[in-house]
């Protein structure tokens, strides 16, 4: 074969942690060239890379990271949403640090006047993030430190970013999901109120997208609001679960200088503290609780959302154009879009949740990088629940409902139930009754009339015990009262529901 080419090659960058370049400036061949990659290729990027100031040369490591490392490996995009969560953590942690002896009592005021100032800056907006501020911790701890100077460094005896971050997710989570109740709270409110004032309209109720019954158009939308009431009694139980401290575990095997973790809890408002310090730093059940739980909500606001899609096709209701879009060619649309993304939202809402649980499954004991993938989901779930809940609470409030269009859709024979009712109260079973009343429905359909129009002298022919007052079976009011128990559709019914819904609300 003949004599290979000739390349030349570039100096890969010095740095200060390596002294000579990796492959000097010569002139080499191809297959050089290529062991020259292979072995140092991703290491020209190490050492261009820089380490942040906490957790950099000097230490445990003597060199830079690979720039594109240091990207993938921080949070501080995401996770700086709780800076007010790791301040309020610090400071607590501080003040234990103090009781427990760890930090003199003028230490312990400065960490804390320090702290309160960086709280002050990202709250005016001022905090300015800098190069190596991996996550939200190193940064309130770095900006600490140029504040307080070196006292600063003693912040952390004790702690490690793995009780930290659990600490930080769990107030974080807890503050969210407290918000959340109080807008589905609203939801409810909203609810009961469209329901009382449309309380006298009636309406098809189906099953199998098929009539069925008449019904109360607020019962139809109550019946939406009683899953809805559920979601917000799981919410309820899951807070106090995730409301435990996990401040005090250490790394994984718990802090060695008699912090109180008790005191932690009681300062941070947490209800209780965790139970195992390896347990503390990886458990991350409660942010895969609020994924299901948030698949759940937005399951049963698809729900809703696909029922007034429909409604509102038959024009049943009318959307308000707040909550409605037109079409770029066709003048006349007006597309529920509003209604059409809170559908859309169940989905994706099922894929944070699935997925989160599926990095979870497979982590060892104890905290693992991979638990960093829980914030995004969670943020992005907790920002799409509260979006949601405003949007459906304004189409219930703006929408109208057409009293007119929803009793057209009523027919006679959603009352053959009650034809064969009429009997049961003379004394026959229900089984016969309904054989009865099904012979009356497909003598109609053959005589191409509705049920109500068949004739008293029809009607004893096919039973004789039919008399002169099954005429008034036809009265869909009247079905709609006598479904009196309780959940069931008549005017005191619908009202008890309403009722119950708002002495509810009252104890979130």
């Amino acid at each position: 074969m003949g004599k290979e080419p000739h390349f030349l090659v570039g100096t890969f960058p010095q740095t200060p942690s390596r002294g000579r370049s990796l492959c000097s400036q010569t002139r080499r061949t191809p297959t050089d060239l290529s062991n020259c990659l292979t072995s140092n290729f991703a290491l020209s990027f190490v050492v261009s890379g820089a380490r942040g100031g906490l957790f950099g040369a000097g230490g445990r490591f003597k060199g830079g990271t690979d720039p594109i490392m240091e990207k993938f490996n921080e949070s501080i995009g995401f996770d700086q949403r709780m800076w007010s969560e790791d301040v309020r953590g610090s400071i607590a942690f501080a003040k234990a640090n103090a009781k427990a002896g760890i930090l003199t009592q003028e230490e312990c005021d400065i960490l804390v006047q320090g702290l309160n100032q960086v709280h002050e800056e990202w709250a005016t907006e001022t905090f300015e993030i800098k190069p190596g501020d991996e996550d939200i911790h190193t940064a309130n701890e770095r900006r600490l430190t140029e504040i307080v100077g070196p006292v600063g460094g003693k912040l952390h005896t004790g702690r490690s970013r793995n009780d930290q971050v659990a600490t930080d997710t769990r107030l974080w989570t807890v503050k969210a999901e407290k918000e959340v109740l109080n807008d589905l709270k609203t939801l409810l409110q909203a609810g009961a109120h469209v329901a009382e004032e449309n309380i006298d309209i009636l309406m098809a109720g189906y099953t199998h997208l098929q009539p069925a019954q008449p019904i109360r158009y607020s019962h139809w939308l109550l019946s939406h609001m009683a899953p809805l009431v559920r979601d917000a009694q799981r919410l309820q139980q899951m807070i106090p679960r995730t409301n435990q401290c996990p401040l005090g575990s250490g790394a994984l095997a718990g802090n060695a200088f008699g912090i109180d973790r008790e005191f932690l809890a009681k300062e941070l408002g947490f209800d209780g503290v965790t139970a195992n310090s390896l347990d503390s730093v990886c458990d991350r059940d409660f942010v895969v609780e609020f994924l299901m739980w948030s698949t759940m909500l937005h399951t049963h606001i698809s729900q809703l959302a696909e029922d007034l899609i429909i409604t509102n096709m038959l024009k049943g209701v009318d959307m308000d154009d707040a909550y409605a879009t037109g079409s770029s060619l066709m003048p006349q649309k007006k597309n529920p879009d509003a209604l059409e993304l809170l559908r859309g939202k169940a989905g994706i809402a099922l894929g944070r949740a699935v997925g989160l649980t599926a990095t979870l499954k497979g982590l060892p004991r104890a905290y693992n990088k991979d638990l960093q993938e829980d914030k995004i989901p969670l943020f992005q779930a907790v920002d799409t629940v509260k979006d949601c809940l405003a949007i459906c609470t304004g189409v219930l409030l703006t929408m109208k409902a057409n009293p007119e269009k929803l009793k057209e859709a009523l027919c006679p024979e959603m009352l053959a139930t009650d034809l064969a009712d009429y009997l049961v109260r003379k004394g026959v079973p229900f089984r016969e009754t309904h054989h009865i009343s099904g012979a009356c429905v497909r003598l109609a359909e053959e005589e191409k009339i509705r049920l109500d129009q068949l004739t008293l002298e029809q009607l004893q022919n096919i039973d004789a015990r039919f008399a002169e007052d099954v005429m008034k079976v036809w009265d869909y009011e009247m079905s709609v009262e006598r479904k009196s128990s309780l959940g069931g559709t008549a005017r005191s019914s619908v009202q008890k529901q309403i009722d119950d819904i708002r002495v509810f609300c009252e104890s979130l």
